[in-house]
């Protein structure tokens, strides 16, 4: 098992960095603005509205490129890989070397599971 691990390590390692740029640029004022903005009264909270939000979900460009569907795909899948690969660092640093295969194992599958019904829901749009 921790030979498959090590010769997936550049497909997790690409999936946990896209994950920390979702998790940088998209979720954190995401956070702000639900978060802090609106609560404030800063942002009118009609702007957060069901439809507005299903017409940005749903927005293809051009009417080629899935553009609101890839975008919403990216921030409910991604942060799954980063979770995984930060528990999975995690459990190394704390002397669980010797269970990484096993658990490793485990943690990417629950992110690639979490991964399949988030696509799953998106397409379901």
């Amino acid at each position: 098992m921790r030979t498959l691990l090590l010769k997936l390590e550049p497909v997790i390692w690409l999936l946990f960095g896209q994950g920390i740029l979702i998790g940088t640029m998209l979720l954190t004022p995401f956070i702000l603005v639900v978060g802090l903005l609106v609560p404030l009264g800063l942002v009118d909270p009609a702007a957060l509205s069901y439809e507005r939000a299903h017409a940005i979900a749903t927005f293809w460009l051009f009417g080629v490129i899935p553009l609101g569907p890839l975008v919403l795909a990216a921030i409910l899948v991604l942060p799954l890989w980063k979770g995984a690969h930060h528990v999975r660092s995690l459990l190394i640093d704390f002397g669980g070397g010797e269970r990484d295969g096993a658990v490793g194992s485990l943690l990417y599958a629950i992110a690639l599971l979490g991964s399949v019904m988030g696509i799953q829901a998106v397409v379901r749009l």
